[in-house]
């Protein structure tokens, strides 16, 4: 059934399904015998036993007083005047005393002794007058019940519930409206079944494709995976990098560190040319993905480099010495500000979408906000009780932002850093290694470790469970995302690599994506 198209009516012989304004008022002194005709056309000149009328003109006849017809269900229903709809009135807007022929009634038959049965009749008669006119809610006990229709001049009467507008237009079709709206009415129609929810989008529960990757290592404070907006995955091995062409499957290694030296985290620069390589040996190095040159060598650490972000032209990277240096690759020194605040190690960093704000988390459970000139952070943040390593920022929505702790807190947090505000906590039930927010739709994906070691696809901001995709064997310590925003990689010490179809495309946002499902089949990343 299309968008636009009215399912019918529910057929019922009850009156609830007729529009008060098309009904006579039921103390109208006509009857349903009765026409009104034009000045010069008399009654008798309408009489079907004319037998100066033919058959045709018979029929005209018929269709003026309207013999045989039978109207649409769904089609609207006009008056020729405005007419309120009485029945959600209250005597209090009128000021009017509800009881007041009530009273006057029950005490003549009071006086009466019981005698005439004229007085209690005329107050029946008067309740059930205004219970009609006003409803069932107005203030006046109706002397039937529920169940029940009551007769007045030999017409049924059925109570209907009382309208919520007392002033509205009564312009409604004979269905329910209930399926004209996407939040549905609260007084619709009994007996009308409202159309059933839209059944939750399906995730693929299996990886369409898995690469294995040796020597992968199983460290929760490392970042060794990282996806190209041109569609190149880096993956950190031991001492070399590897590059995976997610458009030709083409494998490409990049560089080795020698044995004296370790691949600790990865980053691709905004336009996907250049990659930053972090260090055991606490350097950053810069290097030309099409040409497998390196750049540049940059130093200023003491331990391991196990965390980077580029804002633009700036590199920000995070050490085990427990300080963030800013880098300008413009600029001839090594960096440019160094961010302290951490006592421990910064294991997690994030630019903002508009590149104005940087979040960090560290070993010491904290998570921090800095700005773009900053050197001590302007927003802290302590209610994790484990490492905060899971960082991201919403694209939907400024300053919000969402992050993870460790095996000790397994909780994922949202904060609002334009008012500096905990919004929301969700117990996830294991270590939060990393979080990754959709560009296409509000939902976001997260990857555990101890002890369930699977992942999860969130729609924000229920936090509802969309999937939960299982399959390493190990903590799922790595994540990234591909350009298009539909599928994610992840990556643990099981040594593999597996491709999962999460998100929906930005055009269809309600469809399963197939991609990748013709690629089924495991290969090896070097």
């Amino acid at each position: 059934m299309g968008d636009n198209q009215i399912p019918p009516p529910t057929p019922s012989s009850s009156s609830e399904n007729r529009s008060s304004i098309s009904r006579r008022p039921p103390f109208s002194s006509s009857t349903s015998s009765e026409l009104n005709l034009p000045p010069n056309m008399s009654r008798s000149s309408l009489s079907l036993e004319n037998p100066s009328f033919s058959s045709s003109n018979s029929s005209h006849i018929d269709r003026m007083v309207g013999v045989g017809y039978h109207p649409s269900p769904s089609r609207t229903i006009y008056s020729d005047r405005f007419i309120p709809s009485r029945s959600g009135s209250n005597f209090a807007l009128f000021d009017l005393s509800p009881s007041s022929a009530a009273s006057s009634s029950s005490g003549a038959g009071a006086e009466g002794g019981g005698g005439s049965g004229g007085g209690d009749g005329a107050g029946t008669y008067a309740n059930l007058l205004k219970s009609v006119l006003f409803g069932p809610d107005s203030g006046v006990v109706s002397p039937l019940t529920p169940e029940k229709t009551s007769t007045l001049d030999g017409r049924s009467i059925q109570l209907s519930p009382p309208s919520r507008n007392i002033f509205r237009y009564k312009t409604e079709t004979r269905q329910s409206m209930y399926s004209l709206s996407p939040f549905g009415f609260d007084d619709a129609l009994p007996g009308v079944i409202p159309s059933p929810a839209k059944a939750p989008r399906k995730v693929p529960r299996s990886p369409y494709k898995v690469l294995d990757a040796p020597a992968l290592q199983d460290d929760f404070y490392l970042n060794l995976v990282d996806w190209s907006p041109n569609n190149v995955l880096a993956v950190g091995l031991g001492n070399c990098v590897y590059l995976w062409n997610a458009c030709s499957s083409k494998v490409t290694k990049l560089c080795d560190l020698g044995v004296d030296d370790s691949v600790c985290s990865v980053g691709w620069a905004n336009r996907g040319t250049h990659l930053a390589v972090g260090t055991n040996n606490g350097k950053v190095q810069i290097w030309d993905a099409s040409r497998c040159r390196r750049v540049r060598t940059m130093e200023g650490h003491r331990l391991r480099v196990g965390a980077l972000a580029w804002s633009s032209s700036v590199l920000s990277s995070g050490s085990r010495d427990k300080s963030i240096l800013q880098r300008d690759i413009r600029a001839q020194e090594d960096f440019v500000s160094k961010l302290s605040g951490h006592k421990s190690e910064v294991c997690g960093l994030k630019w903002s979408y508009d590149n104005r704000e940087l979040a960090s988390g560290g070993n010491d459970n904290r998570l921090f906000v800095w700005n773009q000139h900053s050197t001590q952070p302007v927003l802290k943040y302590c209610e994790h009780t484990a490492a905060v390593k899971a960082i991201a920022w919403s694209p939907h929505l400024h300053g919000l932002l969402a992050s993870g702790g460790g095996t000790a807190d397994r909780c994922i947090r949202f904060w609002n850093t334009t008012t500096n505000s905990h919004l929301s906590c969700m117990d996830t039930g294991s270590q939060v290694c990393n979080l990754v927010w959709s560009k296409n739709v509000n939902e976001l994906v997260s990857t555990h470790g101890y002890s369930q070691n699977q992942i999860i696809v969130w729609r924000y901001p229920t936090m509802s469970k969309l999937a939960t995709l299982t399959g390493h064997t190990y903590r799922v310590l790595y994540l990234a995302i591909s350009p298009d925003g539909q599928t994610i990689v992840t990556g643990a010490g099981d040594e593999t690599l597996r491709f999962w179809n999460v998100f929906p495309s930005p055009k269809s946002q309600n469809s399963d994506s197939e991609i990748g499902a013709s690629s089924l089949g495991r290969t090896q990343i070097r």
